[in-house]
Order: C-alpha cells, then sequence, then structure tokens
C-alpha cells in the first residue's frame, strides 16, 4: 500500500512549524526593537525651522541663557516658547534688516506666533515636569545635549521609558549646582552629584504615578 504522504512531507511540517514560530517571534520584536532605533525616537536628525536660530551664535557666541528664552522653565512644566517680542528685543536694533529674519519681523507686525517646529517631545500620557528637574539641579545638557554646539537642534536623547528610569535609578551621575544648571559647559567634580543629591532631597522617583497620572 502507498504511504498517503510523501516521505518529504515531516521535513515539510518541521520548517512549517519552524517558520511559524519565528514568525510569531518576530511579530512581537520586531516593534520594540524599532522603537529602539533612531528613526523611531528621532535622535540625530536635525529640525528645520520656519527661522534659522543658531545656538551655537546665540549661547556660545553672545552667552544669552537658556531662561531668556524659555522663560518658564524654572516655574512650569513646560520650559515655553520663546515669544516673537523676546526675539524682537534684540532684532528690532541688530539685524533688523536681515531677510533672514522676515518671518520674525512678519509675525511680530501680525501678532501671530513664528511656527517653531518641535523637537522634544512626550506622547501625552507622559507627565513631564521642566521645573522640579531645574530646581533639583538636573542640567539642560542632560537630556537636550550640547545645544550651544548645534546650529540647528537635534534631538540626542532617546527619551524612551527605559531613558527615563535610568535616570531616575541615579540622579546623582547627573546633579550640578543650581546656579550651574543652564552652563552646558560645566563639567561636575568627582563626588559633586552625590552631595548635591543630599542637600536638595533628590528621590529615586520609579512608580509609575510619578509620570503617567
Amino acid at each position: 500500500m502507498a504511504a498517503p504522504f510523501p516521505r518529504w512531507s515531516d521535513t515539510a511540517l518541521r520548517v512549517a512549524l519552524v517558520v511559524i514560530v519565528l514568525f510569531v517571534i518576530a511579530l512581537v520584536a520586531a516593534p520594540m526593537i524599532w522603537m529602539r532605533t533612531i528613526f523611531a525616537t528621532g535622535q540625530t536628525f536635525e529640525v528645520d525651522q520656519p527661522v534659522q536660530f543658531d545656538h551655537r551664535h546665540h549661547v556660545g557666541d553672545d552667552g544669552i541663557a537658556c531662561q531668556y528664552c524659555h522663560t518658564q522653565v524654572e516655574r512650569s512644566p513646560r520650559a515655553g516658547i520663546p515669544a516673537t517680542e523676546v526675539c524682537m528685543g534684540c532684532h528690532s536694533q541688530v539685524w533688523h534688516t536681515s531677510p533672514m529674519l522676515e518671518p520674525v519681523r512678519r509675525a511680530w507686525m501680525s501678532g501671530s506666533p513664528v511656527p517653531w517646529r518641535r523637537v522634544h517631545k512626550l506622547p501625552d500620557f507622559v507627565f513631564f515636569n521642566h521645573s522640579i528637574h531645574v530646581g533639583k539641579g538636573v542640567p539642560c545638557t542632560a537630556c537636550h545635549g550640547r545645544v550651544d554646539k548645534m546650529p540647528l537642534v537635534q534631538k540626542v536623547a532617546p527619551l524612551t521609558m527605559g531613558w527615563c528610569l535610568d535616570c531616575h535609578r541615579a540622579p546623582e551621575q547627573h546633579l550640578v549646582p543650581l546656579d550651574r544648571v543652564a552652563d552646558p559647559a560645566y563639567v561636575p567634580k568627582p563626588g559633586e552629584g552625590a552631595e548635591l543629591a543630599k542637600a536638595y532631597g533628590t528621590r529615586h522617583l520609579t512608580h509609575c504615578t510619578t509620570c503617567h497620572r
């Protein structure tokens, strides 16, 4: 009596089962891997703005502090986008006829804000408070990198949940004196972070409600 299935059918079944298992694993793993790539996090990609604002010049050459433009960073969850009036406070006198600044002048005359494009954005279900971080000695560079060296601002940190938790588990590695929070060139002294953590009463907050409220 002839066999109901050809000899290669067992091999084909084994191959099919392996393919199905690998497909299921890939179905779960692929999104997890993708979300950790720079293409998903947006790292290293420069964001074009309606006005070419060069932080190297404003911060590095002119020494303008972060808080001058991001006025709410020390007292609000949001750092704040500079109002057009802030820009024109200088540029009504400096480079006031530059074609590059025409969008700023047009926004000022019309009373509408400059349509800046966000570089750092967290999901709506994540709560982040700039003021508490700045008030506990977390420097701007911890999240934003050396903005004073960027012609166009780019995202240097992934801002993933794992990245945030790593910092919350050991915030001492980033802390600086409060008067150095906006100093991009400041390098903490050995052991300084641990001393500042005690002085500031820094807590290691890793429970869900810290960020998900």
